[in-house]
């Protein structure tokens, strides 16, 4: 049984449903695979992270980038929020392996939200507002080491980006019509899985490196207290 078919029936018009995926798989999966691969470069050390994750070679390259990653970002997230407190999920009644890939679709997608946002805050906003730069190596490198929320956060929230991409990736092939049929679904579901762990692989490969490095560096100086 397909993903959605055992659900109560959709009230999102077809075209804002695949405008919706259309987004989240152009671009946000190319930029969340590109991401995740810039962050394995923690693996040869801090130089080459800091310049792969926030190096840009110029001005315009790092708006342009912040365009394309949050305006799609924020017009995925309206809608996914618009699907997300309308569905009724029926697990109780339908228990099959297709409603639970929707419910943990649904479910993902609530974490995901408070990820990102956690994650923009800690690596971005915070770093800038406070230093004018993004976060350094050294810092994440030792949140991950010596703060474990922090560590369990990227851990949990890593996992649950994979899960939703792998499978927001079939829901873009029932959206558009490239599944036209159960039996299309089942096949493509290896494809689904291989895909969810390949991602979840480069994201905890990433937090290893970073987590090793932290504890080469050791924790975090002690700030004076000024009298």
């Amino acid at each position: 049984m397909s993903t959605e078919a055992a659900t109560a029936p959709q009230k999102t018009p077809l075209l804002q449903s695949r405008l919706g995926s259309f987004l989240a798989v152009f671009p946000l999966t190319i930029w969340t695979i590109n991401h995740l691969w810039d962050n394995l470069y923690a693996l040869s050390g801090a130089q080459a992270w800091q310049s792969a994750v926030t190096g840009y070679s110029h001005p315009f390259s790092k708006a342009l980038g912040l365009l394309i990653a949050f305006v799609p970002l924020l017009i995925h997230t309206g809608w996914g929020l618009v699907r997300l407190f309308s569905f009724r999920p029926n697990n109780l009644a339908y228990n099959n392996y297709g409603n639970l890939k929707y419910i943990l679709q649904r479910v993902t997608a609530a974490g995901l939200l408070a990820f990102i946002a956690a994650h923009v805050w800690l690596a971005f906003l915070r770093p800038y507002l406070s230093h004018g730069q993004p976060e350094a190596f050294t810092d994440i490198a030792r949140e991950m080491r010596f703060h474990g929320p922090t560590l369990m956060v990227y851990l949990i929230g890593t996992l649950a980006t994979a899960y939703h991409l792998a499978n927001g990736l079939q829901n873009f092939g029932m959206a558009w019509g490239i599944f036209a049929s159960d039996r299309s679904m089942r096949r493509f579901e290896p494809v689904v899985i291989i895909i969810f762990l390949v991602l979840a692989a480069m994201a905890w490969v990433a937090i290893f490196a970073l987590y090793s490095a932290g504890e080469a560096l050791g924790p975090a100086p002690a700030t004076p207290i000024e009298m």
